[in-house]
């Protein structure tokens, strides 16, 4: 590994006493990691506490108010969640009243889960929440800069090349 690969492309903020952190900030997951954390303490701030949802049921809410005839795999497949553990996530938002399980009628066989209008109500109060929350931690980018993050974000978890 050469020099400049193992150098940080952007320095860590050295604060008195604070560790230094340059083996790790030429790492992307130790970058996205570190951001996350900001993130998620503004999701909480403004949608776990308030409406009280985890990260996890506001995807599944934002999901269903945008897809029909969504069954269980392709939450599971969306959300890189196991079916128990979506199942159990599911039973909670039944449990609280904003999703409700039905039979498909494409495939009398096959389970769709569906908002609730009282889930339908939480997802768009939700979404207009969360268009807004990250504000605060993203401020230091630019619009563009936070389109081009975005962007290369998804490109990375595609996992593929784009063609030239």
């Amino acid at each position: 590994m050469t020099a400049s690969a193992t150098k940080p492309a952007v320095e860590a903020p050295a604060l008195p006493g604070a560790l230094d952190h340059s083996r790790l900030t030429y790492l992307l997951g130790y970058a996205t990691s570190r951001a996350s954390i900001e993130l998620k303490k503004d999701f909480r701030r403004h949608l776990g506490g308030p409406l009280g949802l985890k990260a996890v049921e506001f995807s599944i809410l934002m999901l269903l108010l945008s897809n029909q005839d969504v069954n269980p795999k392709q939450l599971c497949e969306a959300l890189d969640v196991s079916a128990p553990n979506m199942a159990i996530t599911i039973d909670r938002l039944a449990e609280r009243g904003w999703v409700e399980r039905s039979r498909s009628t494409r495939d009398r066989r096959a389970v769709i889960v569906d908002l609730t209008p009282a889930g339908r109500d939480l997802a768009l109060r939700a979404d207009r929440i969360a268009r807004s929350m990250e504000q605060t931690p993203l401020q230091v980018l630019t619009a563009a800069e936070r389109a081009l993050l975005i962007e290369l974000l998804f490109k990375v978890a595609r996992g593929r090349r784009e063609p030239a």
